[in-house]
């Protein structure tokens, strides 16, 4: 009987030991030991992506937007093409209806715009100084306006694009009675009408 109990005895140590090493093993202690790593600094999270229907509608507001902006600009170099145009004169010699050099660079600059411009047809009004009978004064106004619009369709513009009217001696630029006011009042000028 006191064999059995020092076997038992025996184990029990032997149990008690192997239970000790086992807790108290160097990796066991380093484990215990060891501090728990530090904690890792915060990251910023990047802001949410936007979802991809509000990148494509802001995409297509800024190209509504960009060709808004170029429709305007190219409706504000029409309309100042158009008054230069419309301001544009040509003068004659008295009794006259040749035309001069200077007028031919002009007409042939305006044959240029209305050849890229096909949505526009071109008055032309035939005017002259006060001299000469109201009839006499019609007349030449008509022939200096018709001098200009073969001179447009030998150009290249397209006859029925183009309209004459001759207003005589009628709405002088210069209202004065002299060499300076007629050499002016004997003129073309010009009208741009949008067709289409």
């Amino acid at each position: 009987m006191k064999r059995k109990w020092n076997l038992w005895s025996v184990l029990l140590v032997m149990g008690l030991c192997m239970c000790l090493i086992s807790c108290s093993c160097p990796s066991c202690i380093e484990k215990k030991k060891v501090a728990p790593p530090p904690p890792k600094p915060a990251v910023q999270k990047p802001a949410p992506k936007p979802q991809p229907s509000v990148i494509e509608e802001k995409k297509k507001m800024e190209a509504l937007k960009k060709a808004e902006e170029e429709r305007k600009k190219k409706e504000e170099e029409l309309k100042k093409e158009i008054e230069e145009i419309e301001h544009t004169m040509i003068h004659f010699d008295f009794d006259k209806a040749d035309l001069k050099p200077e007028a031919r660079k002009i007409l042939k600059r305006i044959a240029e715009w209305l050849l890229k411009h096909p949505e526009y047809n071109i008055r032309i009004e035939g005017y002259c100084d006060e001299r000469g009978s109201e009839e006499y004064n019609l007349a030449l106004g008509q022939r200096r306006a018709d001098a200009a619009k073969k001179y447009l369709i030998e150009l290249g513009v397209s006859p029925d694009r183009i309209t004459t009217i001759s207003y005589g001696e009628e709405n002088p630029i210069d209202p004065r009675h002299c060499e300076e006011a007629w050499a002016k009042n004997r003129r073309d000028q010009f009208k741009l009408i949008k067709v289409r």
